[in-house]
């Protein structure tokens, strides 16, 4: 039996033989195209897969969550606002060792499309206007550059920090050319990895996968979640234990304030000997649309805002803190084990999110439909839906206006934006400089991370006054530039 025959077999018992509906149509090219195509799917579990995502779809509808919430309790959470500097100190220099040992790597969601921001290209690539002109791509990559400096002047071991980032079909080109003709903004090419993310197929109502073109399958990535498959798929696991990689800090690409890699939040977790963890702020008001890192049924679960009713929301306790109020910002830290422990055994278990969508497909005649409104489902994964299989999970609560800075929206909708994402990281600046004894009266004042990843080494500001915008950055920098 031919490999065709084979698969038309299989999708025959899934009852998807459709998809090869066109093929006595297709030329060699296409043939081969749709071959690799099917290939890549499960094609076996195909229709099991749409009906888990089914299923959790009509549980979400169905269901709230509220009586089988619990807060986080102490054991399981601690807050850098509420930690003395000493305690504060203690982490940041098991971070800064373990980072000066080469055991720290950053692993980057870089997947999405600047749809949203209304631009066609990467979201790292998106400059905010910010005096530099540096992109979030830049920013992140520099910040890792001065973790470096900052570790090796710690301990006087030079380790160094890979940096992996997670594309896309539609961002990874892009992205690799875009690193490749900045230098890698400093790096070395070597610990820069890119790898991609996998796709899902979509499906209609019915559960039948779609054809965008005769020789194509409509498919969709799997969603941050699918971090734990491309991991094992594109061999970076194994790239990790080679390199001698015991933490990797997870986070997503949209966020300007990120502490890539931030020593506090390592050295936390390497005290604590957690193997999962998640960075958390405050939410600003019960209404907020995010989820809660919370218990359900004694699990640790990111409960979305609509699995929740008003009430549960607004609950208070005795200090006037929301009662559920660890909101989940796309900030983790795994242990390599960990991440190959849910490779291994619980990948096929991840919780599956549906999102219903206006799927271009093939009609019955072979034309292709754009249509108006809602025609399928894409299935998605959760970066944080494998925190239920960890045997040591902790939360740290980091100040909002430090550490949390999304860009999802164009400026026109005046929040979560390339407007709000440059005012609060200026605001950052701002703060850091005023603590190290320096004025600030206008409002473009930018500090390099080349110069300071946190607010350190700004001794040369004291008694100065900043009247004029002006990036403050190491004398190299500015020689280059």
């Amino acid at each position: 039996m031919s490999e065709i025959d084979e698969i038309r077999a299989k999708l025959r018992d899934q009852k998807h033989e459709h998809l090869l509906r066109y093929w006595p149509e297709l030329n060699n090219e296409e043939k081969k195209h749709l071959l690799e195509q099917l290939k890549s799917i499960d094609i076996e579990k195909i229709n099991d897969l749409f009906r888990r995502a089914e299923s959790s779809y009509k549980e979400t509808q169905r269901t709230y969550l509220d009586d089988q919430m619990k807060p986080l309790d102490p054991s399981h959470f601690e807050s850098e606002e509420t930690s003395t500097e000493e305690t504060l100190n203690k982490y940041r220099t098991f971070g800064l060792e373990e980072i000066a040992a080469g055991r720290v790597a950053v692993l980057l969601l870089a997947g999405g499309q600047g749809t949203r921001l209304g631009v066609s290209y990467p979201k790292g690539m998106y400059n905010v206007g910010l005096p530099s002109g540096k992109t979030l791509f830049q920013l992140q990559a520099e910040r890792i550059r001065r973790l470096q400096t900052l570790a090796k002047g710690k301990t006087g071991k030079s380790g160094k920090i890979p940096w992996y980032i997670m594309t896309s079909g539609p961002t990874d080109e892009a992205t690799e050319k875009f690193l490749q003709q900045n230098n890698y903004f400093g790096l070395d090419k070597t610990d820069v990895v890119l790898f991609k993310q996998g796709l899902l197929p979509c499906f209609d109502f019915e559960g039948r996968a779609f054809l965008d073109g005769k020789a194509n399958i409509a498919r969709a990535p799997d969603g941050n979640g699918g971090i734990y498959r491309a991991l094992a798929q594109n061999k970076i696991l194994d790239d990790m234990q080679q390199r001698g990689v015991k933490y990797v800090h997870v986070h997503s690409v949209d966020n300007i304030l990120v502490k890539v890699a931030d020593p506090v939040f390592v050295g936390y977790c390497k005290s604590k000997e957690a193997d999962c963890a998640a960075k958390v702020v405050q939410k600003t008001n019960p209404d907020e649309a995010v989820g809660v890192v919370c218990f359900v049924d004694g699990q640790v679960r990111v409960v979305e805002y609509s699995e929740i009713t008003p009430s549960t929301a607004s609950l208070t306790d005795k200090n006037d803190r929301l009662v559920f109020n660890a909101g989940n910002i796309c900030n983790h830290l795994f242990t390599v084990d960990f991440l190959k422990e849910v490779a291994d055994k619980y990948e096929d278990k991840l919780k599956l999110h549906v999102a219903k969508k206006k799927i271009p497909y093939l009609d019955d005649e072979g034309n292709l439909v754009k249509p108006a409104q809602v025609s399928g489902v894409k299935i998605e994964k959760f970066v944080f839906d494998v925190f239920p299989f960890s045997k040591k999970f902790v939360a740290w609560e980091v100040p909002r206006n430090s550490e949390f800075s999304a860009m999802k929206n164009a400026d026109k909708d005046k929040k979560d934006c390339p407007s709000t994402a440059k005012s609060d990281l200026l605001a950052l600046h701002k703060r850091y400089i005023e603590k190290a004894g320096g004025v600030v009266r206008c409002d473009e004042v930018e500090i390099s991370p080349l110069l300071s990843y946190e607010g350190e080494n700004l001794e040369q500001v004291r008694g100065k006054v900043f009247e004029k915008p002006i990036i403050l950055a190491p004398d190299e920098e500015l020689t280059c530039s």
